[in-house]
């Protein structure tokens, strides 16, 4: 055993629109293992507002926890998955960098070395928090074959939409991005897409990949698809039943509906692609600069239970939640 116990201060959602930080022990180091100090993370809006609201299914109370999640669904919980922290102690190769985990926001925490991922030189610790929505995104490129696709159009300009959509642009194709918050046309123009409210989103794309989590975006996605066209869909709705209207062109046009997650590689990469080489690729894709216009201003991790239902209500119009400890 190396080092010493200490005491840390970790986010727990306890309740409905409620949270609180907990004081917890964290043992001393085991062999081998990495003692962690956050630098910063990232509230995942999507994701976490619906475990904020108690809205994650019972059937899905298993596939739901994060890697290293504290307490069980569907109170109370430990949950978040990007963190960035400094390795003060651990195996001479990682002291003293700075790595990316799939870690809930707490202040200090040890780890095994394979579930910290370096962080590419030069690559800022606040950017390096996307990397999970970056993960996401990439798969859902390779899970759509946007590589092949003529036309792409993103519905939902959030950070994962806005992510595929930077992706997609890197890959040298036309990306229309689509929302109802006019707000978002200027970082959708940053990243390099066109912008268009959903009246008058241009019909005819070959992938459409959706993100928004409503009825209305999914309804949007399915009407721009081309014929023989496949819509992505890439929202979680947690307990939310919604209605997908399949009806009208959807079997004239020959649609195609599939589901892209990113628990599992996607499958045309499965056989050469480890977890770990995925998500060091979408710290690699993080070196751009212009993905800064995702993130919100910080706001100190003592000051979350009382920030959060500001934070994750729906109509914040904040992307990206910076999350800064001291």
């Amino acid at each position: 055993m190396g080092g010493s116990s200490e005491t840390a201060q970790a986010l727990w959602y306890v309740g409905p629109g409620k949270a609180e930080i907990r004081a917890e022990t964290v043992a001393p180091l085991a062999p081998g293992e990495v003692r962690v100090r956050a630098i910063a993370s990232a509230l995942s809006r999507g994701t976490e507002r619906l475990v904020f609201s108690g809205l994650v299914p019972e059937s899905e109370y298993d596939r739901m926890r994060a890697p290293f999640m504290g307490g069980a669904f569907p109170y109370p919980v430990k949950y978040g998955y990007a963190m960035v922290g400094r390795v003060e102690d651990g195996p001479a190769e990682l002291k003293n960098r700075s790595c990316f985990s799939l870690y809930p926001h707490q202040t200090v925490f040890n780890l095994s070395p394979e579930n910290v991922v370096p962080l590419p030189d030069g690559l800022p610790a606040e950017r390096a928090v996307l990397a999970a929505n970056m993960e996401t995104a990439l798969n859902a490129t390779w899970d759509g074959e946007a590589e092949r696709a003529q036309r792409i159009a993103v519905v939902g300009a959030g950070v994962l939409g806005l992510l595929v959509a930077r992706l997609c642009v890197k890959l040298g194709k036309p990306v229309m991005v689509i929302d109802v918050e006019p707000s978002r046309a200027e970082v959708a123009r940053k990243l390099g897409a066109a912008f268009a409210a959903p009246d008058t989103a241009l019909e005819g794309c070959d992938l459409v990949i959706h993100t928004s989590a409503s009825e209305a975006g999914l309804a949007t996605a399915l009407r721009l698809a081309a014929f023989e066209g496949t819509v992505l869909e890439l929202s979680w709705y947690g307990a939310k039943e919604i209605r997908v209207p399949l009806g009208a062109a959807f079997h004239s046009q020959r649609l195609k509906l599939v589901s892209s997650q990113v628990g599992h590689v996607a499958a045309s990469h499965r056989a050469t692609w480890t977890y770990r080489r995925r998500l060091e690729e979408a710290l690699r894709l993080l070196d751009d600069s212009v993905l800064d216009a995702l993130l919100s201003p910080p706001v100190a991790f003592a000051d979350l239970p009382q920030k959060l239902p500001d934070i994750l209500n729906p109509t914040s119009g904040i992307l990206c939640q910076l999350v800064r400890y001291p």
